[in-house]
């Protein structure tokens, strides 16, 4: 049996997401049946799947050990200190320039060297972030860059921030601009531009074409030329 009180970062989860974040070895199917058969307790009683804990609610798993996943330190096995430029930092976020060319998250290619595990490191060694006394949260990037872009990524530092976050990107709250150097020559200054795209995660390209094709998604591009190089070859 494990026994977990629940601190700020894990208030207003609901009871079944707990589980399966503090028992990661469980299927979805089991934690639903542990908590039907009384097996995962609030406060000594029985509790519904859709329960949303409280700060200091006492939460009991009668669950083997084995289902209990080691949380995952990679972020410690970096082998450097961070390489991060922060652009902007307080107690709930922050706003890194993701440098081209490094992961956001691992992939087949590298799961060891990314944006997330230096942000990890850095909270880690500012004492902000110690994974062995949280129960499900973990400090995540609210918005994504492919390897190859640079440019702002956002960070929450803690549960609240990472749903108020996720709700502004979500409702397209925050304007993205990017900055392209384009070869070649645009007919217009200004324009949308309408494609379809595929991405290939195994060799992290996309295909663009303008006819929609299989397992394509369709994109809208709006563009707005800044400066004209001349004379280029």
């Amino acid at each position: 049996m494990k026994s977990f009180v629940i601190d700020e970062n894990d208030a207003g989860r609901r009871v079944d997401k707990f589980v399966s974040k503090a028992a990661a070895g469980l299927s979805p199917s089991l934690v639903y049946k542990y908590i039907r058969k009384k097996a995962v307790k609030v406060n000594g009683k029985r509790t519904d799947p859709s329960y949303r804990l409280n700060q200091n609610d006492l939460v009991e798993m009668y669950i083997n050990d084995e289902f209990f996943v080691k949380k995952d330190s990679d972020f410690l096995n970096i082998g450097y200190d961070p390489r991060l430029d922060i652009l902007y930092e307080d107690e709930n976020l922050m706003l890194v320039d993701k440098r081209a060319g490094v992961l956001v998250h691992g992939d087949a290619s590298e799961k060891r060297d990314t944006l997330i595990n230096q942000v990890l490191l850095y909270l880690y060694n500012k004492g902000e972030y110690l994974p062995e006394k949280e129960n499900g949260f973990t400090p995540s990037l609210c918005n994504r860059l492919d390897k190859n872009t640079g440019g702002i990524v956002i960070v929450a530092k803690n549960a609240l921030a990472q749903r108020l976050l996720y709700e502004i990107v979500k409702r397209r709250e925050v304007k993205k601009l990017y900055l392209a150097l384009v070869w070649g020559e645009l007919e217009k200054d200004e324009d949308t531009i309408f494609a379809y795209l595929r991405k290939n995660s195994e060799t992290n390209t996309v295909e663009v074409k303008d006819v929609e094709f299989e397992n394509s998604r369709r994109i809208i591009t709006k563009y707005r030329v800044l400066k004209r190089a001349r004379g280029m070859s």
